[in-house]
């Protein structure tokens, strides 16, 4: 290597970007409160609700949905009662809101989750079609406050409440109960007058159903479908004919369409 142009390289002057008019670029600081601050600022350019809206609008559809799932416990009947349906009502409510804050005002967005919705299918058979108007209900409530709809959300949900406990409280739409099965047990040997002679006091039609024979043929299982009268009382029915000689087990079943479960 030659000496002379190695102290030439060593005394050349080094590059000033500077002299050619650049400025000195420096590496971004990064800040956890301005990354956030951009993240808030994309999203609601994005959507028409800010965060305090949000939060306002998740916590009354789930208050209210709450509400509407204590309804529905209070006034249930019969058997087919579900706590996870309970549990179901406030979150269908709270999910619905979430869902009408996305679509906005902006149609693909609806368009776009109609069909990713379109793939989940539900094959939960509802016991009560009852069951369906609370889903309804809660759906109604997500709705409107997902919406921001805040009065339509408090009066109609008030308004469904009032109408859930006055249908429990006038028992609306009930019928009278009169379809029984009676079935005894009666010995062969004894007269069967008597207890028909009750069946036609306290009830309005009899009809046997079933005669069957014990292994011993002395005495027989009767079955009768009746229909009580309205001034009748079942216990009293089944205290006259348990009375009458040669009948013993009486058993009163009330029918099957008359059964809540």
């Amino acid at each position: 290597m030659n000496p002379t142009s190695t102290a030439q390289a060593a005394s050349a002057p080094a590059f000033n970007p500077a002299a050619f008019g650049a400025q000195p670029v420096s590496p971004p600081a990064f800040s956890s409160s301005s990354f956030l601050e951009d993240l808030f600022k994309s999203t609601s350019s994005a959507s028409s609700y800010s965060l305090p809206e949000i939060l306002t609008n998740l916590v009354l559809a789930c208050v209210l949905c709450v509400m509407v799932s204590m309804v529905y416990s209070k006034t249930h009947k019969g058997l087919s009662y579900s706590q996870s349906f309970a549990h179901t009502i406030v979150f269908v409510g709270v999910i619905v809101a979430v869902v009408m804050m996305i679509i906005g005002g902006s149609l693909a967005r609806a368009f776009a989750l109609v069909g990713a919705l379109s793939i989940i299918r539900f094959r939960t058979v509802v016991k009560d079609t009852k069951d369906t108007a609370f889903i309804f209900a809660s759906l109604a409530a997500g709705m409107a406050a997902g919406t921001s709809n805040y009065l339509v959300a408090l009066v109609g949900t008030g308004f469904i409440m009032l109408v859930a406990f006055g249908l429990y409280w006038t028992n609306f739409g009930a019928t009278y109960k009169s379809e029984f099965l009676l079935r005894f047990v009666f010995r062969g040997d004894a007269d069967s007058e008597p207890y028909i002679k009750q069946m036609e006091e306290y009830a309005s039609r009899h009809n046997l159903l079933n005669m069957e024979a014990s292994g011993d043929g002395e005495t027989m299982l009767l079955t009768y479908d009746i229909s009580l009268k309205r001034n009748k009382n079942a216990n009293q029915l089944v205290t006259e004919i348990s009375a009458v000689a040669g009948v013993s087990e009486v058993a009163l079943i009330a029918a099957k369409a008359d059964v809540d479960y």
